[in-house]
């Protein structure tokens, strides 16, 4: 990689480090803000989804927008979002202004869900494609275990008043996002969508800045910009896969181990003295494992990451979930299958949907598509963020680590018979793939 184009990642890597900061920060803010608003439990409610709610809005009308209007305006979008919020966070006067303020963020969160790794495939040289993508979601580990530390270090060592102390962790976040805003005026936009738009002279030059020697013309018989596209035989198999694979990234159970998980580990007698350290001890976890996906997942492919780490996966879930049935909930064996469970999911199921996602769909209509998947991640992730602490009260955690095992399972079997492998191919021949295997079905006719 050049200098350049590594600069470039930095910059647009901000924008999942920033996702993964808002989404964290309210653990640690939750509770001061509470007991500062006195907040009803509704009122709690609202507060904790509206981010999310933002998030789904920020996503259901980027896709189109990003398709007319291009990648980099997107992102300018997006980084003025998040720096807005974490300023209106910081100093919200009442209950109403920090919803909005969180609302804003939401939207901020959904726009680079989806033009992050849609810009870090099309500018990306196809050998090492899919480990840039993958740093956006080690981009927004790292923003989580920062949101973690910030919290911690704010609650451990300042010396102003308790219940102020939101304000402060809210506003930690206005520092990358001003760096992001800052940055986002020197990136290029994406090659590829400027030969859409048949902007050919800049896409030579971009392409040179970036070393992309691989950038083909479209296949003639690509998608030209509809997207009931996405129905037709071509890409049938492209679309069912940019829906399940985010959906099953929800229901593989990273809920209910991000809820469960630091109670477990202080009920099984780890030298943890709260939640706090609970939860920077999964959150180190969790950046640790992200980095064997980008050692990997130009090495090995899409393919077998994604295989070894779904059954990983369900093997990790299926002793968690024997565990629980056998009482074992402070034995040092539950914290290892957990933590398995953490690996497996880091290396395949989390970064690849979003690797695979930014790959399978035409060009005319990528960032569109990629809107749907995403959309779908995100209701997901709702429904079982709720459903979660439901389902281990009523079912109690052995059934319900087992049907995120069952859904793993399922998942395994999806990527084994649909999933090509697309590792150090060019976008545009992936594209093809999907034409041409149309065209093979049709000669055996």
């Amino acid at each position: 990689m050049s200098k350049k184009f590594i600069i470039i990642l930095c910059i647009v890597s901000l924008g999942g480090f920033l996702f993964g900061f808002d989404m964290a920060v309210i653990a640690g803010a939750l509770p001061l803000v509470k007991q500062f608003f006195e907040l009803s439990p509704a009122q709690e409610g609202i507060f904790v989804s509206s981010a999310l709610l933002g998030c789904i809005a920020g996503v259901f009308f980027t896709g189109s927008l990003t398709d007319k209007y291009g990648r980099k305006p997107a992102f300018v979008t997006a980084a003025l979002l998040f720096l807005f919020s974490a300023l209106g966070c910081g100093f919200s006067s009442s209950y109403p202004l920090l919803i909005a303020s969180r609302s804003i963020g939401g939207l901020g969160v959904g726009i680079a869900s989806i033009v992050v790794p849609l810009y870090l495939a099309e500018i990306s040289p196809s050998k090492f494609r899919g480990r840039s993508v993958t740093c956006y979601q080690l981009a927004i580990t790292f923003g989580i275990l920062f949101a973690y530390i910030s919290n911690y270090l704010l609650l451990e060592h300042s010396s102003s008043q308790q219940n102020e102390l939101w304000r402060s962790m809210f506003l930690v976040g206005a520092i990358p996002a001003l760096l992001l805003c800052i940055g986002v005026y020197f990136i290029p936009e994406s090659p590829r969508w400027l030969s859409k738009n048949g902007r050919m002279a800049e896409v030579a030059q971009i392409s040179t800045l970036l070393g992309i020697a691989d950038l083909q013309e479209a296949p003639s018989l690509s998608s030209k910009g509809k997207m009931s596209d996405l129905f037709s035989p071509i890409y049938r198999k492209a679309f069912l896969l940019g829906l399940f694979l985010p959906l099953f990234s929800q229901l593989s159970g990273i809920n209910a181990i991000v809820y469960y998980g630091p109670s477990i580990l202080l009920e099984s007698g780890i030298s943890l003295n709260n939640s706090y350290h609970a939860q920077l001890f999964f959150g180190a976890a969790n950046v640790l494992f992200t980095f064997f996906a980008i050692w990997k997942v130009d090495n090995w492919g899409r393919r077998p990451l994604y295989l070894i780490g779904t059954i990983g996966a369900t093997v990790s879930l299926l002793i968690t979930g024997y565990l629980f049935n056998q009482g074992q909930i402070n034995n040092i064996a539950l914290i290892i299958a957990i933590l398995s469970f953490l690996f497996f999911f880091a290396f395949s199921i989390g970064p690849l949907k979003f690797v695979v996602a930014a790959e399978i769909f035409p060009n005319a209509i990528r960032a569109r598509a990629m809107g749907i998947s995403i959309m779908v991640m995100w209701i997901s992730d709702a429904i079982v963020g709720q459903l979660t602490p439901i389902l281990l009260a009523s079912w109690g955690a052995r059934y319900t680590f087992w049907l995120f095992a069952f859904f793993c399972a399922i998942a395994f079997f999806v990527v084994l018979g649909f999933l090509p492998e697309t590792k150090g191919k060019p976008l545009e021949e992936i594209e093809k793939f999907w034409i041409e295997k149309l065209n093979k079905k049709s000669t055996k006719k």
